[in-house]
C-alpha cells in the first residue's frame, strides 16, 4: 500500500514539474511588445489550476517563482531576487494566484461555461495583482504620467488575455476528462496489483 501511495505521489510531482517547465517555456515563447512582453504564462498558470487543482497548481507556479528568485534565469528578463524591483514582478505573483483561482473547483462541473468563468476569474486575479504592483511601482519611482503608463503596461494587454483565457478554458475542458480517466485507471491498476500481491502472501 505504501508503494502504491509513493507511486501516486511521484505522479503528482511529475505533473507539477511539467507545468513548472511549461511556465519556464512560456517566458521564452514571447512576442516583443513595449514595457511588458506578450507571453503565454498566464495560460499555463490557469491550465495548471484547471487541470491539477489549486494545490498542485499553486505548487507548480510557486516553484517557478522560487526558481527565478533563486537566480535561475526563468523569468522573461532573467532571474534573481532583484527581480522583485521590476514592474512586471507583480504578474509573477499573479501567476500563483491565477493557478489557485483556476483550480478552486477542480473535479466539479464538466460544463464548458464553468471552465470559461473560472479561467476569466483567474485572468482577472492575475491582472489585479500585477496591475496593483505596477501602480505602486510607478508611484514609488515618481512617474509623472501614471494613467498613460497603466494603459501601456497593463490595460492594452487585457483583450489579448481575455481571448487566451477562453482558449485555456476550452483546452482544459477537452483535456481534463482524459486526465481524470487516465488517473482513475492508474489508481485502479495499483489497487488490483496490491490486492493480487496480498492474495499471494
Amino acid at each position: 500500500m505504501k508503494r502504491n501511495r509513493a507511486r501516486i505521489v511521484s505522479a503528482d510531482i511529475a505533473e507539477c514539474a511539467l507545468f513548472t517547465a511549461l511556465m519556464i517555456a512560456g517566458a521564452y515563447i514571447s512576442i516583443p511588445f513595449p514595457f511588458v512582453p506578450l507571453t503565454f504564462q498566464t495560460v499555463f498558470a490557469t491550465l495548471a489550476g484547471l487541470l491539477m487543482g489549486w494545490k498542485k497548481g499553486m505548487l507548480s507556479t510557486a516553484a517557478y517563482m522560487i526558481l527565478g528568485l533563486a537566480g535561475v534565469p526563468v523569468f522573461t528578463s532573467g532571474g534573481g531576487f532583484s527581480y522583485v524591483l521590476k514592474p512586471s514582478f507583480g504578474f509573477v505573483v499573479g501567476f500563483v494566484a491565477a493557478a489557485v483561482t483556476g483550480g478552486l473547483f477542480f473535479g466539479g462541473s464538466k460544463k464548458l461555461w464553468h471552465f470559461i468563468v473560472l479561467s476569466l476569474c483567474a485572468c482577472v486575479v492575475n491582472y489585479v495583482i500585477g496591475g496593483a504592483f505596477i501602480y505602486v511601482w510607478l508611484i514609488v519611482n515618481g512617474s509623472q504620467d501614471i494613467a498613460s503608463s497603466m494603459v501601456n503596461w497593463v490595460f492594452v494587454f487585457i483583450p489579448k488575455d481575455i481571448v487566451l483565457a477562453v482558449f485555456a478554458a476550452i483546452v482544459a475542458w477537452k483535456v481534463k476528462p482524459v486526465i481524470v480517466r487516465m488517473r482513475q485507471k492508474y489508481v485502479r491498476r495499483d489497487e488490483i496489483g496490491s490486492s493480487d500481491a496480498q492474495n499471494q502472501v
